[in-house]
């Protein structure tokens, strides 16, 4: 049975990590931060469980020296890294008066971890809490006015790492991909598939504790379909939008199948007490589990801004990656969002 598999996976913790409340150490200095030659972007560098992170932080374009800001932690789709839809969002949220970070996670990108893009949830989520522990230590960032911002399973991990972070004070996504264990079956061909692809990810963490090798599969092919993502997602194709030289397209650890496949975001939608907005529509991924996951927020301080398309779901999903009038919307109502939360 042929399996499309959208764009927007994660994978999972090859050490069979638990979530657990955050205990995150920083060793991060001024030394660490380098600029760029970018104009109000700085490259920086922190520390997450001992790994060097390399992101971009993004300044206002009426910033100045000595004063604090609040600052926002900007988390893009799975697989992908800080110059694809985190950087864009990332700077554009900025020319809202907002510091923002968007950076490489470990395993990805600039950013150390082994093996190599390789992906797991739970790593992840302390990335982010990590990334928030770091903003906290800049002079220029406003600590007690730090939030969150995903976008497609980014929204996933800033949701759930929002639930037990009490240092992100609001959190905002776009394009949500939220599933359980029903939603990926609709993916990688029902039971059938899902299960061969965690027995897959077993025998891969075996031969990687036994043998020290990672087993790949392309991230995305037209022609293969053992890709993590298979069919024509121009986003990931074309060189014009995601297809970016910093992203690698030919490798998807097969490792991460296993966790990815039994994450359930759901029971951290009931620890989410704080100021909540997202966005989403029809035309985007899993449009009734974004619904369900919202519903479920027992937070008063929330909005879910529905978004009118003509597109089937999951395909307006990418126009909220790089298309203008989406991302345009977005940015405008999270930046607003954010301007009143972040007080």
């Amino acid at each position: 049975m042929k399996t499309y598999v959208l764009a927007i996976l994660a994978a999972a913790s090859l050490l069979g990590c638990k979530q657990s409340k955050k205990e995150v150490k920083t060793e991060n200095s001024k030394e660490e931060i380098t600029t760029s030659n970018q104009e109000q972007m700085k490259k920086v560098n922190f520390k997450s469980e001992g790994l060097n992170l390399v992101g971009n932080l993004y300044y206002p374009s009426d910033y100045q020296e000595g004063n604090s800001y609040p600052a926002v932690v900007v988390s893009g789709s799975w697989t992908t890294v800080k110059e694809q839809m985190a950087g864009l969002y990332a700077e554009r949220l900025a020319q809202k008066g907002l510091i923002t970070l968007a950076f490489d996670f470990r395993n990805f990108g600039e950013s150390e971890g082994l093996p190599r893009v390789y992906e797991s949830p739970t790593l992840k989520i302390k990335d982010i809490e990590n990334a928030v522990a770091f903003l906290k230590t800049l002079p220029e960032v406003d600590g007690n006015s730090i939030g969150a911002f995903g976008v497609c399973a980014g929204s996933m991990y800033t949701l759930m790492a929002s639930a037990e972070d009490a240092d992100i004070k609001a959190v905002a996504t776009v394009a949500s991909w939220l599933h359980d264990g029903e939603a990926v079956k609709l993916f990688y061909g029902g039971e059938e598939g899902v299960q061969k692809r965690i027995e897959a990810a077993q025998n891969a963490k075996k031969r990687f504790a036994e043998t020290g090798e990672i087993e790949y599969i392309p991230a995305i092919s037209t022609t293969d379909e053992s890709a993590a993502m298979f069919g024509e997602f121009d986003y990931y194709l074309n060189p014009e939008r995601g297809a970016v030289p910093e992203w690698n397209a030919n490798q998807f650890a097969v490792a991460t199948w296993e966790d990815w496949l039994t994450l359930d975001p759901f029971p951290a939608a009931t620890n989410l007490d704080k100021p909540i907005f997202m966005v989403h529509s029809d035309g985007s991924v899993l449009p009734d589990y974004t619904r369900k996951f919202y519903e479920a927020i027992p937070s008063e301080d929330k909005e879910l801004l529905w978004v009118d398309t003509d597109l089937p779901s999951p395909m307006h999903q990418f126009s909220f990656y790089d298309q203008e009038e989406e991302v345009t919307l977005a940015v405008n109502a999270v930046g607003k969002f954010f301007a009143e939360k972040l007080k």
